[in-house]
């Protein structure tokens, strides 16, 4: 299992996502998802210092180059920002199950761009995996999406402009997780996030200083349910979700990582059973089915 940490840490940061999915829908719903992501962000920029003062006695990763700093950065910038700027913006436009639909294409993308910058192949198999995986998360997303169309019916009038942000958001999220693994090399994981971080939190202030939404994250500073759910988020979200997946990447090809980091959808139908008691259909059951073997293969 130790050769299997790349996939294993890839599917720990699936884990992480679905706990950060559920934290952040309900933190946006209550204050906005402009507040929620600076606000996040500062918050996993000081777990990621406290954690890195406690293990490396290095509040801030001065020890990296300026390789890591420039090409970390550059990523955060680029996932962070403008990855999830379009993404959210494709969700109030088209909506999030067609937007999460869409964003099926990252790890394919991922695959392409770590071939293109890095020369990184897969095997057949691996390429087997990713189709069986996408496959199953894109089988229990359409289900959902028909369940609020009409019967028999794919949802009309989309608009393409919402397509296009959900396809910019996708590329943004894989070209940004190529650059962390290219910036990064052997650094070490929790410090090359702080980086990210570190580019987030400066893009976004950049954005709300020119949107002028500095009044909503006053607002938003002030609800104590949104900001325990903000700090839940942080945790699983930026500090251990967004390290462990540049631990993944560290160990195996972005394309394999990203691919097993995007069963999110998959886990989070047993969480929301729990939580929210919304049943499981057979057809969402199948789709998990088939996304696990998908994932299967990759640790053969």
């Amino acid at each position: 299992m130790e050769a299997r940490i790349g996939e294993l840490a890839a599917l720990f940061t699936a884990v992480c996502w679905t706990v950060t999915a559920i934290t952040f829908e309900a933190a946006s719903r209550k204050v906005g998802s402009v507040p929620v992501n600076i606000i996040r962000l500062v918050m996993a920029l000081a777990l990621l210092s406290l954690f890195s003062w406690i293990r490396r006695d290095m509040p801030v990763p001065a020890d990296a180059s300026s390789f890591n700093w420039m090409w970390l950065a550059l990523s955060g910038l680029v996932g962070f920002v403008i990855g999830d700027l379009f993404l959210f913006k494709a969700f109030t436009v088209i909506g999030s199950r067609l937007s999460l639909l869409i964003m099926t294409l990252v790890p394919p993308i991922t695959a392409f761009v770590g071939w293109l910058i890095m020369g990184e192949t897969l095997e057949w198999i691996h390429f087997g995996g990713m189709a069986l995986t996408i496959s199953g998360i894109a089988m229990v997303i359409l289900h959902k999406q028909m369940q609020r169309s009409k019967p028999g019916k794919l949802p009309e009038n989309i608009p393409l402009p919402g397509i296009i942000f959900a396809l910019l958001g996708a590329a943004g999220q894989a070209v940004g997780l190529v650059l962390s693994k290219y910036g990064m090399q052997d650094y070490d994981a929790f410090s090359a996030t702080q980086i990210r971080v570190m580019a987030g939190i400066i893009g976004f202030a950049i954005v709300i200083s020119f949107f002028r939404k500095w009044g909503a994250v006053n607002l938003a500073l002030k609800n104590d349910t949104a900001l325990w759910l903000m700090l839940l988020g942080a945790t699983f979200g930026p500090f251990l979700g967004v390290s462990s997946s540049l631990i993944a990447v560290q160990y195996t090809a972005t394309g394999i990582a990203s691919t097993i980091m995007s069963v999110s959808p998959i886990l989070i139908l047993p969480a929301t059973y729990l939580l929210y008691k919304q049943q499981i259909t057979w057809k969402e059951l199948l789709g998990a089915i088939v996304s696990v073997a998908g994932v299967a293969l990759f640790f053969i």
